[in-house]
C-alpha cells in the first residue's frame, strides 16, 4: 500500500503487477514505465518488470489499514486481466469484501472480460467499478460496465485522446477527465472537455476534471494550478473556465429488502388471517 498522488484516490494498492497494451490508451503507459525502473532499481516484487504477475503478499494489506481510506486497487496493472487466475480474482474480491470500512476502486480496459465474470464475484458496495475510454472506439467499455452489479460505476476518459460526444451516461456515477502527460502525450482539447461535462451535467453525473497533461495544453496560461506550489496543482493545471471540478460520486446506501410476509386465505371465514404462533409466514418463491 502506497500513498498515492492521483488527484481522485488516497491510497493504491497491487494485488497484481503487469500488464499488456490492447488499445490507444496503452501507448504511453505509466505504469510499464515506472515498472522497468522499479526493476532496474531491485525491488523484488517488481523482478518481472511489467509482465503480468500476481502478488499473493499483498492480500493482507488491506487489513492492516486502520484508518477509512479511499484505494485504487491496481494502479499497476489490470485486475481483470484474462490471464489472472479467476481464483486469485475472487481472493482479491474477498478481501476487498472484508474491508467495508475502506473504498476499492476498480478500473479496467477489459471491459468485455468484467462483464463476463461479473455475475460470479461479490459486489458489496465499497467496490467502485470503473472503465478507461480514451477514445469513441473503445465506447462499448460503458455498456459492459452498466451490466456489472457495482453499486458505484465511473468511467476514466483518460488520456482523453479524441472527442467523445455520445458517452451515454445512463446509470454512470462518476466521469474523470485528463490529458495525457509525458514528453510524448497526445494533445487534449479543450471543446472535448466542455462537451464532457455538459453530458454530465444532463445526466446529473459527478464530474472531476484531474489535468491538462501539460501546460502547454492548457487552454488558459495563467492558470495558478499549474505552479507547483499551487495546494490543486496537477500536471498542465486542473482549471477549466477558471474553476477546479473535483466531484466525487455520492455514496449510495444499501436497503435491504425485508421478506414479504404472505399471509393465506382461511377457507372458514374467506378472510385474510394472521398466522397463530406455530405458523410461519411464508418467505420462499411462487417460481
Amino acid at each position: 500500500m502506497a500513498q498515492s498522488n492521483i488527484e481522485w484516490t488516497e491510497l493504491t494498492w497491487n494485488p497484481t503487477t503487469g500488464c499488456n497494451k490492447i488499445s490507444a490508451g496503452c501507448k504511453f503507459c505509466y505504469a510499464e514505465v515506472m515498472s522497468k525502473r522499479l526493476q532496474a532499481m531491485g525491488m523484488k516484487k517488481y523482478a518481472n518488470g511489467f509482465k503480468l504477475t500476481i502478488q499473493p503478499d499483498a492480500l493482507n494489506i488491506p487489513y492492516q489499514l486502520k484508518k477509512p481510506s479511499t484505494i485504487f486497487v491496481n494502479s499497476m496493472s489490470d485486475l481483470f486481466h484474462e490471464e489472472i487466475p479467476f481464483e486469485y480474482l475472487q481472493q482479491v474480491f474477498k478481501v476487498m469484501n472484508d474491508c467495508p470500512q475502506h473504498s476499492f476502486q476498480v478500473l479496467t480496459k477489459r471491459a468485455e472480460y468484467l462483464s463476463k465474470v461479473a455475475s460470479k464475484l461479490d459486489w458489496t458496495p465499497n467496490i467502485w467499478m470503473g472503465v478507461s475510454v480514451e477514445d469513441d472506439k473503445v465506447l462499448n467499455r460503458i455498456d459492459y460496465l452498466r451490466e456489472t452489479p457495482a453499486v458505484i460505476k465511473f468511467v476514466s476518459l483518460e488520456p482523453l485522446i479524441g472527442p467523445l460526444t455520445n458517452l451515454k451516461l445512463k446509470n454512470i456515477d462518476w466521469a474523470i477527465v485528463g490529458g495525457e502527460s509525458g514528453f510524448k502525450a497526445r494533445p487534449i482539447q479543450k471543446e472535448w472537455v466542455e462537451d464532457i461535462q455538459n453530458q454530465c451535467r444532463k445526466e446529473k453525473v459527478a464530474f472531476f476534471f484531474k489535468q491538462w497533461g501539460k501546460a502547454e495544453f492548457n487552454h488558459d496560461p495563467l492558470d495558478p494550478s499549474i505552479d507547483s506550489d499551487h495546494p490543486n496543482h496537477a500536471k498542465g493545471g486542473c482549471m477549466l473556465n477558471g474553476k477546479i471540478y473535483r466531484e466525487m460520486p455520492t455514496k449510495k446506501p444499501i436497503v435491504r429488502k425485508q421478506p414479504t410476509k404472505i399471509y393465506l386465505r382461511s377457507s372458514r371465514t374467506n378472510s385474510m388471517e394472521k398466522p397463530s404462533k406455530n405458523y410461519l409466514p411464508y418467505q420462499g418463491s411462487f417460481l
